[in-house]
């Protein structure tokens, strides 16, 4: 079954009804194509029903059989289809369903290429014509679905996969959608449950083990999340996905890992117009960089978070070293990411703050190494555990009496203590504003606006006030309306010092007008699910053009430097 891993396959089409002239000149360059077609010479099977159809323009209409010069679009267009020419594809099966309107298979593929070029509304209305004819017609379910789970439909995807495991129980490419679509629907332990069924019916299914990893360590099952991605890597280091379009622009490849804190990519890599290999690297990983570098153009680094990946970091850039591509966040620079560090790299920038940081190593006993920070980070004082992000175990802390219990109540863990700065505006709310570095660009993501210091877009209550909306969308649309020149020229010294493709700010703005930075990084969740703030769109789709455009410049690098053949 087609997935995010697949493309929508041909449908074969043939005539229902039995010729009377198989000895014409037309029908034995209809015989002539299908056979070179089988035996994958797809031109020569394009010449030869071109050379037919051309024959046909020759003859007296009354004399061709209708259902022959559909048949012979119809393979015309699978060849074409085959070669990547969706466009010619698309001209040559509308040609044969106006020839014969009732062959469910063309309207069927005709879906596929709108699926295939990023129209999916339109292939689900063409692969309903197709069930309108042929309710039972296996492709066009199957295809149907992966066009509803593009256009987020999923609970109709769910239910027409129900009905399609409910004919076909073993079928795991069927239980693997359902697992897909239960994640996209919340449904996680739902979603485990059909991946697992998926690797029951097929040991060897590395996507489904790859998502029982990931589904295990959302849900803190550790040991199990481990022996999921190991098995998984071992059966098929890469995941495939292909573009969004036939033919792709580019490839690229991107490096993960599964426990070290990525950079999100749903948005950012959904449908996308290149093709991407994405190679899951543990601890463990020994790696051959020739086995992985074939066609690929640009080299992603999705792995983020420097303190939770610092085994895998170095890995990745030795790899990234082997592969010689252009690299999208060189993985040495990530490793120069932690907090403390960044917080020391942006000091000194005029017209810009950082609170101070100061990272207490794990041990039983604090007290000491508190009261002696405390001293320098006058209270109130911020701390979290290393490697977290959001609003998730961090706390702000008046005394050393709470800040004390805080740490005692993780031994294990390294923690940050970190400068309080009261960044409220002179209205009493809080304002933490997002900008996303793409390349060059600074381009604003969004802004939160609320009663509490430990303020998160997603935990505000900005859907109840309409001017906190306002505000935002004015932010949007005009940043340097709130950022002056010297904020932006702070900016631009943090991007340059800092020296990712990819990453973001969070900050604000003290009562002086200068920029205070709580955070850079390249692990900032940047998505499209923005139902309560449908104004965030435009600038949401920015940021991904933005991205591709930058991938696009780098394949181009890789492509110009290529060796000319001769």
């Amino acid at each position: 079954m087609p997935g995010s891993e697949s493309k929508a396959s041909v449908v074969k089409v043939s005539s229902t009804l039995q010729r009377a002239n198989d000895d014409t000149p037309l029908a034995r360059h209809l015989r002539t194509g299908q056979e070179q077609y089988a035996c994958g010479r797809t031109i020569d099977a394009i010449e030869t029903y071109q050379a037919a159809l051309a024959i046909a323009e020759n003859e007296p209409p009354e004399t061709i059989a209708v259902e022959l010069l559909a048949d012979i679009h119809a393979r015309l267009a699978n060849a074409f289809m085959a070669g990547g020419q969706l466009g010619s594809a698309a001209e040559n099966y509308k040609a044969a369903l106006r020839l014969m309107p009732g062959l469910a298979a063309c309207w069927c593929n005709l879906g596929n290429v709108q699926l295939q070029t990023g129209e999916a509304q339109q292939a689900i209305a063409l692969y309903l014509e197709a069930l309108k004819l042929s309710p039972g017609h296996w492709p066009s379910r199957t295809n149907l679905v992966q066009a509803l789970i593009v256009t987020k439909q999923h609970l109709i995807a769910k239910a027409l996969l129900l009905e399609l495991i409910d004919e076909r129980p073993s079928d795991g490419r069927l239980r693997h959608e359902l697992g897909k679509v239960c994640f996209a629907l919340n449904e996680m332990e739902q979603a485990q449950r059909h991946f697992e069924d998926a690797v029951a019916i097929n040991p060897d299914d590395a996507d489904s083990l790859y998502w029982i990893g990931g589904l295990n360590q959302s849900l803190g099952r550790v040991d199990a999340a481990q022996a999921a991605y190991l098995r998984a890597a071992q059966l098929q280091p890469l995941i495939r996905r292909p573009a969004a379009k036939s033919p792709a622009d580019f490839r690229i490849l991107a490096l993960y890992a599964p426990f070290g804190g990525n950079i999100p990519t749903e948005f950012l890599l959904g449908n996308a117009d290149y093709d991407t290999d994405t190679l899951a690297l543990l601890s463990s990983s020994k790696l051959d960089a020739d086995r992985f570098q074939q066609g690929v153009d640009v080299v992603v680094n999705l792995i983020s978070d420097a303190d939770q990946a610092l085994d895998v970091l170095p890995i990745a850039a030795d790899l990234t070293k082997q592969l010689g591509k252009p690299i999208i966040n060189d993985p040495d620079k990530i490793l120069r990411t932690t907090r403390d560090a960044i917080a020391g790299l942006l000091q000194g920038i005029p017209g810009c703050r950082v609170p101070a940081i100061i990272r207490l190593e794990a041990a039983p006993d604090r007290s000491a190494a508190a009261r002696e920070a405390a001293l320098l980070l006058p209270f109130p004082v911020l701390a979290r555990p290393i490697g977290t992000h959001g609003g998730d175990d961090f706390e702000k802390f008046d005394d050393a009496a709470g800040l004390a219990n805080f740490l005692a109540a993780r031994p294990g863990d390294d923690c940050y203590l970190i400068e309080y700065v009261d960044y409220r505006s002179a209205d009493g709310h809080y304002r933490k504003y997002r900008f996303i570095f793409v390349g060059a660009d600074i381009l604003p993501y969004h802004l939160a606006i609320g009663s509490d210091w430990k303020l998160h877009h997603d935990s505000t209550d900005m859907r109840e006030h309409p001017w906190m909306q306002r505000e935002e969308l004015a932010f949007l649309g005009g940043p340097d309306t709130v950022f002056s020149d010297r904020n932006y020229q702070a900016l631009r010294t943090i991007r340059d010092r800092i020296g990712l493709d990819f990453f973001g700010v969070d900050c604000a703005l003290d009562a002086s007008g200068d920029l205070v930075v709580f955070e850079a990084n390249a692990s900032m969740l940047v998505h499209d699910q923005n139902a309560d703030f449908p104004y965030k769109g435009p600038f949401v789709r920015d940021i991904k053009l933005a991205f591709d455009a930058m991938l696009q410049r780098r394949a181009t690098e890789t492509r110009g430097r290529a060796a000319p053949v001769g």
